[in-house]
């Protein structure tokens, strides 16, 4: 399928600094969270294109593992993440400096198909990172990066 054929959706969370969306995708929870949990496949399916490169990091993240990416967002700059939530095969998330997360639940509906919520939480985030995330307009643009790369994750998962 092509990939703007697909859509996730955008799911209301009632937190303005929460922005998510689900999808499902016809593979199981084990396979989905294989590219989670690989930060080498981060840039495959990331809706933001903001990854340029891994630089670092296990194969399989667990809780506590550590990765590094080389990103651009107007300009080229790295970032040290840290798995801080971790069930494996249902719920992953990370986060950087900044403390907002970046969380993925993945629920197996028993049919050979997985539901995957993304989530963007800069309520984790101390007062000056908010005040950035408020200036930069990083809510309306990353609920829109949560949607891609859910669409992406799909596509990749589905391949396999």
């Amino acid at each position: 399928m092509a990939e703007n054929k697909i859509r996730s959706e955008i799911i209301e969370t009632g937190n303005p600094h929460i922005k998510s969306a689900r999808i499902i995708i016809q593979a199981d929870p084990s396979l989905i969270f294989s590219f989670l949990s690989d930060p080498k496949r981060h840039k495959e399916i990331d809706g933001s294109s903001t990854i340029t490169a891994n630089i670092s990091g296990p194969d399989e993240m667990v809780l506590g593992s550590k990765f590094g990416m080389k990103m651009h967002l107007g300009i080229n700059y790295r970032i040290l993440n840290t798995v801080v939530e971790y069930k494996r095969d249902e719920l992953i998330a990370w986060r950087h400096l900044g403390r907002w997360r970046w969380r993925y639940e993945l629920v197996d509906l028993g049919n050979g198909s997985t539901q995957v919520t993304e989530s963007f939480d800069g309520s984790y985030a101390p007062g000056i990172a908010q005040i950035w995330l408020r200036v930069r307009k990083a809510y309306p643009w990353t609920q829109l990066a949560v949607a891609k790369t859910l669409v992406r994750l799909k596509n990749a998962a589905e391949e396999k």
